[in-house]
């Protein structure tokens, strides 16, 4: 059996198409004449099976472009590789011809071909170091796979090289080829080897699968048939195939499970392949696993979802096993047009949606065989490795008990999906059923759930529930509904209030209502009239502190502290010579601001003349005011700030008191730095349960500037009071 030269060029023809377009003109040139040199080498050698010995190079070659996806370079390796060791044709010839990454190459191939690796066992650490020490491109370990491949196609013609060979298979390549994403040589590897090694049960399990096969085919049809005119109701362009598992595959199934063939339920899958825009793959393949799970029961332990993580080899797929007619589970992919073709050519189908192959892409693909033998957990099957470049998944999709799909942020909880139905229903959810499963409302949602919520009359939104909602829609939802119910509260408390205290023949009034407030520490009215419409403030203690308030009211004497302070508020009681006029840019006034409370532009202050003469700058609200104006009147001064476009920034310590919210620290420096620019000098934070108490120092610019940060600090979640301190 001969090969005439016409048979052998169409073969380097072959070659040639197979890189589909990706192979230059000048890399074209260079394979001819790598061809060239070595049929001259090799014209007079001839294979075991007659044929010339150059279609073995040539054939590894094609192996190594068209089935594993490599690029010319490896053809001329394949092509020249052992040549040197035949002939005089030396590695510093193939340098000097085809450069030095080809004779790097086929330097590292022969250092692999000749490891006795029938004497090491390939699990072991001196294997691997070995390896690797002899190998600096990764290529040459992927020459050395399309050269397993062609070995174990022509078995019969192996030898006494057989037994080696198939334990190279078994233990390297196998893995190897999994991890690249090399399915169909994978599959193809395993079935060799098995047939190899037991023939008699490869050929009972593949005459078994060929008996049932016509009532595996109606089977088939009766399960598909629902799906198809589903899917073509709901427009979706699609193709169905199906396929038998292979025969290791379906032996493994058996021994793993301890059953015979006819126990084995999953010995087929379908896979359902979509027509999809590059941006809405993930959606469409969700809307589609919806349809076949609204048909069939699937097993929730059982979803692999491949496509918002690929495989480390690139593998994109959505598997899910579902309950078929006669209670048959059967195991259904999803993908898309793309994804099936990088699924069964792997990295070579990888280049030709990226383009022509980019170096980084080749090396980061490359470098994954490296870290298989690096790591030798992996050097196992059923691998299903994550990149280490595969950014994080940022939804994840769910549906409704109609099987409507919904997408969400990861981390979204039962709370989030239902507020994405309506605010209705998240406002009085209390949990919710997936598979048949009851859970809370702060439960994490995973991909593919169907998720049915449960609601109650009496539920409404709490302060908490802000703490595991993560969709922007939710916590929006919340917050509003949250205040809404604080505002009416207050009103019923207001309510509440105003009745006794008509009771208790007391009048209501601005001055009251905020002596209220500064008793029970809060900020507002509001809160008032809220914690008394939740029962959290007893109206017969605020009956008891109202009583003693007036009383002290009553007998108290009224000293010139009144008068005094009555007059430096209204403009004019006093002739505008008696007013004091302060501010950065008068200089021959000689006035110091007090320390006792620190006074900045705008604040209400009064001037208190000391005994030497000097005049001090109090707040109208300082600690010290009652004593001074009651005992020393007489030295008070009416003081008025002067205007000033840039006034000089004052030193203010502010006190923050709240709950312990997660990032709340966070929030609070953001408001301070970011929203209103303000100078922070130090920030202190302490935490006691589930509360916190805090003091920064600020530098500020005037009275106006403080209260629109206080203003902006109250409104962080979680913070609830915010006082000025000295």
């Amino acid at each position: 059996m001969g090969m005439n030269k016409s048979e052998i060029r169409k073969k380097v023809e072959e070659l040639l198409l197979s890189g589909n377009g990706n192979i230059m003109d000048s890399d074209k040139e260079n394979i001819w004449r790598a061809f060239e040199i070595a049929n001259e080498i090799y014209k007079d050698e001839k294979l075991v099976n007659g044929k010339a010995f150059i279609y073995h190079n040539l054939e590894v070659a094609i192996i190594a472009v068209k089935e594993i996806g490599l690029g010319p370079t490896s053809a001329i390796c394949c092509i020249l590789h052992n040549i040197n060791l035949k002939s005089e044709y030396t590695l510093d010839k193939i340098r000097e011809n085809f450069g030095e990454q080809v004779a790097e190459i086929i330097e590292g191939f022969n250092k692999l071909t000749n490891l006795q690796t029938e004497r090491i066992s390939f699990h072991s650490e001196a294997f691997r170091t070995m390896f690797l020490s002899l190998v600096d491109d990764m290529r040459v370990v992927l020459l050395h796979l399309a050269h397993r491949l062609y070995d174990i196609r022509n078995i019969k013609f192996l030898g006494p090289r057989t037994d080696p060979v198939i334990n190279e298979v078994k233990h390297l390549y196998i893995p190897i080829a999994h991890r690249l994403g090399l399915y169909i040589i994978k599959s193809e590897l395993e079935e060799r080897v098995m047939l190899y090694e037991q023939p008699v049960t490869y050929k009972n399990i593949e005459k078994k699968i060929k008996e049932t096969k016509a009532k595996r085919e109606v089977y088939i049809h009766d399960f598909v048939s629902p799906i198809e005119r589903e899917l073509i109701k709901q427009g979706v362009e699609f193709d169905i195939k199906w396929r038998t598992k292979s025969v290791p595959s379906i032996w493994a199934k058996m021994k793993r499970q301890n059953v015979d063939f006819e126990e084995v339920y999953d010995l087929f899958a379908i896979r359902i392949i979509l027509k999809s825009k590059l941006k809405k793959e993930k959606e469409v393949c969700w809307k589609v696993y919806s349809i076949v799970t609204n048909l069939y029961q699937p097993d929730p332990k059982r979803l692999r979802d491949w496509i918002s993580t690929p495989k480390a080899s690139g593998y994109e797929s959505l598997h899910t096993t579902v309950m078929g007619p006669n209670k048959k589970y059967v195991e259904v992919q999803i993908r898309t047009e793309r994804m099936d073709d990088v699924a069964e050519r792997g990295q070579a189908a990888h280049w030709e949606y990226k383009g022509i192959m980019k170096k980084k892409n080749t090396e980061n693909w490359l470098s994954q065989v490296r870290d298989i033998l690096e790591n030798p957990d992996q050097l196992k099957h059923e691998l299903a490795y994550k990149s280490k470049d595969i950014s994080k998944k940022e939804n994840i999709f769910v549906f409704t008990p109609k099987g409507d799909l919904k997408q969400l942020p990861v981390g979204s909880t039962v709370l989030d999906f239902a507020y994405e139905i309506h605010t209705d229903v998240g406002s009085k959810c209390s949990g919710a059923k997936i598979n048949d499963r009851v859970v809370p409302i702060r439960y994490e949602l995973q991909n593919g759930e169907k998720v049915d919520i449960l609601t109650t009359k009496n539920q409404k939104p709490k302060l908490d529930w802000l703490a595991f909602v993560v969709s922007s829609k939710a916590q929006s939802h919340i917050k509003r509904q949250l205040k809404e119910h604080k505002y009416q509260e207050a009103e019923i408390g207001k309510e509440l209030l105003n009745r006794k205290l008509k009771n208790w023949k007391i009048k209501s009034s601005e001055d009251l209502i905020n002596m209220l407030v500064r008793h029970y520490k809060l900020d507002t009215g509001i809160d008032l009239y809220y914690m008394i419409a939740e029962e959290k403030i007893d109206l017969l203690e605020i009956k008891k502190v109202l009583q003693e308030f007036v009383e002290a009211e009553h007998n108290k004497p009224k000293p010139v502290i009144q008068q005094k302070i009555k007059e430096t508020k209204p403009a004019g009681d006093k002739p505008e010579d008696d007013v004091l006029f302060i501010g950065e840019n008068l200089k021959n006034v000689n006035y110091r601001l007090a320390k006792c409370c620190n006074p900045i532009p705008g604040d209400n202050v009064f001037g208190f003349v000391t005994t030497l003469g000097n005049i001090t700058i109090h707040r109208l609200n300082c600690p010290n005011s009652a004593r001074l104006h009651e005992l020393y009147g007489y030295r008070v001064m009416t003081v008025k700030w002067m205007p000033s476009k840039e006034s000089a920034h004052s030193l203010i310590n502010l006190k923050i008191f709240g709950s312990d919210e997660l990032g709340v620290v966070g929030m609070i420096s953001k408001v301070i730095t970011d929203d209103l620019r303000v100078n922070m000098r130090s920030i202190n934070f302490k935490t006691k349960g589930k509360r916190f108490e805090g003091q920064v120092t600020v530098m500020i610019k005037d009275h106006e500037h403080l209260n629109q940060l206080i203003y902006k600090l109250k409104k962080v979640t979680g913070v609830e009071r915010v006082t000025r301190i000295k």
